[in-house]
């Protein structure tokens, strides 16, 4: 009797085997079909990386001549040459936006947290009330002039940081309902109401023991706040008029108005203008400009990845 006991265990378990080893095995072929489609998925994504950075890398009349290519026909550094001149605003402008950048994604960051909290608290009174009210910014807005009028003379933030800060980008409603949507499916209401039975406050429990377990939803929102503040040059726009002040999207955006402007009315002006404005380079300043501006978010996205996926697909599958 326990040797049939024994024996049927063993069986079924060599009987198991073959068969989970061809449901977790994959096929040659698969294989080398789902690595050659990231590879050419890898490659359109760095191609236009290299061909920037091959461009502002090149002389302005070969490119001209022959147009873009991967390896610079004719080597020039003239491009950032060029904008050496303006080397103290291109690192006032790096330091505004980097603060800003810094400063407002903690800032959101953290109120956006604060707002999606209670929102995913199902004890909570007034939550149907506040998710209405947070989704209704993401239908109706009141306007550039509204805004304008409420900021600078109701507030008084013209030409300071926080008018880089706080117009459009200080809090986002699809990252609060993506961060409610964290906290309702990934802790767990028993975790909470065991803090609460051993005494810990609402501020104790958010500070020790959600945050701690939503990095993938953080790192995921501090990104996207991240780009949307480093990419803004919007708010220098409307309400910076101090040039000290600007920051670097901005800058680089006058930068290429005024290029623009030189190159269409070179021919109104005198020869030996006219002749000056020809040498400067046009298409390899722009390149350049996009290198310089791309350069801190890409050493920054790879310290996100590891959390930025998971963040994303928080709800996809619901166990």
């Amino acid at each position: 009797m326990s040797t049939t006991t024994v024996k049927a265990p063993a069986a079924a378990a060599a009987v198991s085997r073959p068969a989970a080893k061809r449901i977790n095995s994959i096929s040659p072929t698969s294989n080398l079909i789902v690595n050659l489609f990231f590879f050419i998925y890898s490659c359109a994504c760095l191609l236009p990386v290299i061909l920037v950075i091959s461009a502002s890398l090149s002389d302005e009349n070969a490119i001209t001549l022959h147009g873009y290519s991967l390896i610079p026909r004719v080597w020039s550094t003239a491009a950032y040459h060029y904008l050496t001149f303006d080397m103290h605003k291109i690192l006032t402008g790096y330091g505004i936006s980097i603060a800003t950048t810094v400063i407002g994604s903690l800032i959101g960051m953290m109120i956006t947290a604060l707002y999606a909290y209670p929102l995913s608290r199902m004890d909570f009174g007034f939550r149907s009330f506040f998710s209405f009210f947070i989704f209704f910014t993401m239908i109706f807005g009141g306007g550039l002039v509204p805004s304008y009028l409420v900021y600078t003379n109701l507030f008084h933030i013209k030409d300071t940081l926080f008018a880089l800060i706080v117009p459009g980008l200080l809090m986002n409603a699809f990252l609060v309902l993506t961060t409610r949507t964290f906290f309702q499916q990934t802790i767990h209401p028993s975790i909470l109401e065991s803090a609460q039975i051993d005494g810990a406050s609402e501020f104790r429990i958010f500070f020790g023991i959600v945050l701690p377990l939503s990095l993938p939803v953080m790192a995921t929102i501090g990104l996207f706040y991240t780009l949307s503040y480093w990419n803004d040059w919007f708010n220098s726009l409307v309400y910076i008029s101090n040039d000290d002040m600007v920051n670097l999207q901005y800058m680089m955006y006058r930068v290429m108005r005024n290029l623009q402007f030189l190159q269409s009315n070179a021919q109104s002006s005198s020869a030996i203008g006219a002749a000056e404005i020809a040498k400067i380079p046009n298409e390899t300043v722009r390149m350049a400009m996009c290198i310089i501006g791309m350069g801190p978010i890409v050493l920054a996205y790879p310290f996100f990845q590891r959390y930025f996926v998971a963040g994303l697909t928080v709800g996809a599958v619901k166990g």
